[in-house]
């Protein structure tokens, strides 16, 4: 496959990949927990806490959004963002052990943040390297 090839598929890739905490991100910042089907969480601080971290998994589905265009140049950013929902998988870790399995769209989100999230690291990564090489 070309470099020119495989850049755009990468960036399809990333760009697919994105969907998800833009539109779960959105839609829980918008309607809370109500979004999971759950009820209003009483109290509220509850609420206000999974709004925010809703909003960082938003605001970093946009920053990996940003990343697309020139993702050949993202390395460090991208390396960043990465390590952010392999924390995030690495929470849900200690969640599991402590209360159990959660709902399938989590454990989505769980082979998501520890597996298609580093794959995709390695993948820029090493794709960034053949990419200066060449260049």
């Amino acid at each position: 496959m070309s470099l020119a090839a495989e850049r755009r598929l990468l960036q399809a890739v990333v760009a697919l990949a994105c969907l998800v905490p833009l539109s779960v991100g959105g839609q829980s910042v918008l309607h809370g927990p109500g979004f999971l089907g759950h009820p209003p969480v009483i109290p509220t601080d509850l609420d206000s806490h999974f709004r925010y971290i809703s909003g960082i998994f938003l605001g970093v589905g946009i920053a990996f959004a940003s990343c697309v265009p020139r993702i050949e140049a993202t390395g460090p950013r991208f390396r960043l963002l990465g390590a952010l929902v392999v924390a995030g998988g690495l929470s849900r870790v200690v969640s599991l052990v402590a209360v159990g399995a959660p709902s399938p769209g989590h454990l989505f989100g769980f082979a998501m943040e520890l597996g298609a999230v580093p794959l995709l690291m390695l993948w820029q990564a090493a794709f960034a390297h053949r990419w200066r090489a060449a260049h």
